[in-house]
């Protein structure tokens, strides 16, 4: 259905001309969310029937883990070349590509007759998940103000693990009375229907006319300038805001890989129930990503070096949580302080994101997101559930869990760092964006900290 009449090119006034480009946006918006929250009901799924697995073909804890990790690290290792493509190619062409691929791979994973198959399944999956993240997080962002970054970046990472906790709460659900295999089954068939329902009302027509800021260059085929790629790594600070967020999502990875097999194991709970409480820490790493992601954009909204000072902030308190929790004896104050630890433990990655868009020129910013995407999976995703997985054959799972908060000690130090060289990096990003006649002017927030994000 048509919602828009007028011929207009992009610009910076059509997002604010009338009640139709209002309900635009947040369509795209939901459909966007809803794919994220699909991308990871497929991707962990598999945590829930880990305790199945494990016991019908005889897998050690390496061997489950290698299940979730080639899964992050093929969204690692694809995430920028895919997400470079999707900005020539077309980004909603390369969304319904995507999800079309990795729905499919669901169901294959449904038909695995052994571990691996199953492997190779799940490698297809992060094939196609690959560059979703930072092409739908490109396609939502350009539709709205700057104003609104934080939030909706958190909102939409957020997804991710909403769309965890139905994968593991579910799951677990469907595999002790369906069977493992309807679980994957569930998730593709939610899948699928998204992708048509955003195949109707998004194109990149559409896009264009409704872009809140700059034209999206990449995205449209404008004859706007572009960016050099290589701009996303020169600026020292953006490259602090990469790696720091990246090796913080090795505490979250981690959590959304083990803590079911943790309550199995630990809180002698079947798989079904292992899954459900499972789904409520999730559910609490995504409500901390939602709501962390609001206060880093009211705290960084005259002044947007605050957003660093926020996802730091957000991952002390995770760090300090995390680590005291998992030394305490079972019982209720351990699981408040899990609990504390898990609402925190991402509520830096809107904050991060929006500084990552700050920092980079919008003709590339799904390649930014991108670059975005391979630190969070290599340094941490990817990283994270095999780490734990090696350390758990060898010390437990229990004493593998009371190491990984250290891993933000690290990220706290680089995002520190990004947060010092933040001003210099608004510099140098002011000097690639004037290069060329046909360059996009500067974001409002690149002259003065002080300015509105």
């Amino acid at each position: 259905m048509e919602l828009e009449t007028q011929e207009s090119p992009p610009s910076r006034e059509v997002s604010g001309a009338g009640a139709h480009s209002k309900i635009f946006p947040w369509a795209v918006f939901a459909l966007i969310f809803g794919l994220m929250m699909s991308d990871y009901m497929s991707r962990q799924v598999l945590s829930s029937v880990f305790p199945v697995l494990k016991a019908e073909w005889d897998l050690s804890d390496s061997q489950l883990a290698a299940l979730t990790s080639v899964v992050a690290l093929m969204v690692g290792v694809l995430a920028l070349p895919m997400s470079l493509l999707a900005d020539r190619w077309g980004r909603v062409r390369s969304v319904v590509l995507m999800a079309v691929m990795w729905s499919f791979a669901t169901v294959l994973c449904a038909a695995a007759s052994n571990y691996t198959q199953l492997l190779g399944a799940r490698f297809l999956i992060g094939f196609g998940e690959a560059a979703y993240a930072s092409v739908g997080l490109a396609v939502m962002l350009g539709v709205f103000a700057p104003r609104l970054h934080a939030s909706l970046s958190g909102a939409f990472l957020g997804a991710a693990f909403f769309g965890s906790v139905i994968g593991v709460a579910l799951g677990g659900i469907l595999a002790d009375r369906l069977g493992w295999r309807a679980a994957f089954l569930i998730m593709a068939a939610f899948g699928m229907t998204l992708i048509v329902l955003f195949r109707i009302v998004v194109n990149e027509n559409r896009l264009a006319r409704y872009a809140a800021d700059q034209p999206m260059v990449g995205a449209t085929g404008s004859d706007g300038g572009r960016a050099p790629i290589s701009s996303l790594f020169t600026n020292a600070s953006l490259m602090c805001a990469y790696v720091g967020a990246g090796v913080q999502f090795f505490v979250s990875g981690v959590l959304l890989a083990w803590l079911p097999s943790y309550f199995n194991r630990y809180h002698d709970m079947d798989a079904a129930g292992a899954g459900l409480a499972a789904s409520v820490f999730v559910l609490l790493i995504g409500a901390g990503t939602v709501l962390c992601g609001i206060a880093a954009d009211r705290l960084g909204r005259r002044r947007p070096e605050r957003r660093w000072s926020a996802a730091i902030a957000y991952a002390a308190i995770a760090m300090v949580c995390l680590m005291i929790g998992f030394q305490l004896e079972n019982g209720p104050i351990q699981l408040v302080l899990l609990g504390i630890g898990a609402f925190f433990c991402s509520g830096f990655s809107g904050a991060t994101t929006a500084v990552v868009a700050s920092l980079s020129h919008p003709s590339i910013h799904a390649s930014s997101f991108g670059v975005g995407t391979l630190a969070n999976n290599v340094f941490g995703l990817a990283l994270g559930p095999v780490v734990v997985g090696m350390l758990s054959d060898r010390l437990g799972l229990l004493g593998a869990l009371q190491w990984v908060p250290l891993a933000s000690v690290v990220s706290i130090v680089l995002l520190a760092l990004g947060m010092k060289l933040y001003p210099a990096g608004l510099r140098k990003l002011a000097s690639v964006q004037t290069r060329g006649a046909h360059a996009v002017p500067a974001v409002p927030d690149v002259h003065a900290p002080a300015a509105s994000a």
